[in-house]
């Protein structure tokens, strides 16, 4: 799943909408990644986030995201590194975020 305007269409999700200030919704959005169960981020900086999911099958999936605090938008990708069918796992983790990010911002 990719929020980014080239993703092809069976792919593409909404990118997350932020409220307020954007740097403090990312940063948000951060501790909601780190906390989710069997996720491991391996990279944060105040605009861009890479972590590792691992599914309950133990199959690996990468999660970025990258802040456009113009737009007042985080960009998400999330993909599985095998295989090109997920079982929607990536499409409800992005919606898992999505609400996660709206509660909190609430």
């Amino acid at each position: 799943m990719c929020s980014r305007a080239d993703a092809p269409t069976r792919n593409h999700v909404e990118p997350l909408a932020v409220s307020g200030d954007p740097a403090a919704a990312f940063a948000k959005l951060q501790e909601i990644v780190a906390a989710l169960p069997r996720t491991t981020v391996l990279s944060a900086t105040r605009d861009r986030l890479h972590a590792v999911c691992r599914t309950r099958l133990g199959f690996a999936d990468d999660l970025e995201a990258c802040l456009d605090a113009r737009a007042g938008v985080v960009h998400v990708r999330s993909a599985s590194r095998m295989g090109h069918h997920d079982l929607g796992v990536n499409r409800k983790r992005v919606e898992a975020l999505r609400r996660l990010l709206a509660e909190q911002s609430e």
